[in-house]
């Protein structure tokens, strides 16, 4: 105590995950600057096209073969990286790239705080949180693989304004991260109709070791602003209504402020079990095929249960 606060799009950028593992390190940098007037033409221009090139040291990694720098450079592109560049410290630094000089080289190992034992990893792309959520990934690999990940140190953090919504493009609208009642930040209410992409939320993750173990969010307690966003979503009066017309009648009455949080106790336990999975520490898990075979669940049903509820079973 306290626990550590980070905003989402800064766990994004740092770690490549909303729900980061802070045990091991190795934080992702941005080194767009290093590299924008960069003789390296690949990295120069997709920074002057408002992408990124983002990398992390990794803790021992000078020890690596040749071998198993190409192993490593193969699993990231098999991860969906198009490129993974690799630079040994030293003096002059080795890299996999020939035309990266030290000029440029330096000053990136220099911000990454790569030590003589350590190897710096690159990759460039023109969505720069996307680059960092490859990277996050190899990271994670990288710290599993080299047993960075002490079972026994507990890293809590609160990751906190999300953003309220997402774009889908397979159906041209946008829907609540978290869901339709989810508050966002005062600061942001003018961006609703005008920059829905920029709204951030009065939501929040506890994250301990890089699982998610409790969430919550303020509710939306005006009416008014409940129908800027059932608007925004694509929900009309008449949709809102039928689907929420109990909820919507209680902020009609003066609903206070509130939210809360919910904590996954499964994912709590397992943590503190040691277990990777939660199905461990289940008392009743269910099977891939969502049987119950503690209760027999589920079981046949009854004809006479099913005349008194009025349904039937067609096979």
């Amino acid at each position: 105590m306290p626990f550590r606060r980070m905003a989402y799009a800064e766990a994004i950028a740092r770690y490549g995950s909303d729900k980061p593992d802070l045990r091991c390190g190795m934080e992702i940098h941005d080194l767009s600057a290093v590299f924008k007037d960069s003789e390296f033409r690949v990295f120069k221009e997709i920074v002057a096209k408002g992408g990124a090139v983002r990398g992390f040291s990794v803790t021992g990694g000078n020890k690596y073969s040749r071998s198993q720098l190409d192993v490593l450079v193969d699993q990231a592109k098999q991860m969906g990286f198009t490129g993974l560049i690799w630079v040994r410290p030293g003096a002059p630094p080795l890299s996999s790239v020939k035309a990266l000089s030290e000029a440029a080289l330096k000053p990136a190992l220099d911000q990454v705080k790569a030590s003589a034992d350590d190897l710096l990893l690159m990759a460039a792309g023109s969505d720069p949180d996307e680059t960092s959520k490859l990277l996050g990934a190899l990271r994670l690999h990288i710290a599993k693989k080299e047993n960075l990940l002490d079972g026994a140190q507990f890293e809590f953090l609160w990751v906190t304004n999300f953003p309220l919504l997402e774009f889908h493009a397979e159906d041209g609208r946008w829907y609540s991260m978290h869901h339709p009642f989810t508050s966002p930040l005062d600061e942001d209410l003018g961006k609703v109709e005008s920059d829905p992409a920029a709204v951030r939320a009065k939501a929040y993750d506890l994250v301990l070791n890089g699982s998610e173990i409790g969430g919550g969010s303020i509710r939306i307690h005006d009416a008014a602003l409940q129908s800027r966003m059932f608007k925004r979503l694509g929900i009309d009066d008449e949709e809102a209504k039928l689907r929420f017309g109990f909820f919507l009648d209680a902020l009609e009455y003066g609903t206070p402020p509130h939210g809360g949080i919910a904590l996954g106790l499964d994912r709590i336990v397992a943590i503190l079990a040691g277990e990777a999975s939660i199905r461990e520490v289940i008392a009743f898990p269910k099977t891939a095929n969502a049987l119950d075979l503690m209760a027999g669940a589920p079981s046949p049903v009854e004809p006479k249960q099913l005349r008194e509820l009025h349904l039937r079973i067609e096979n």
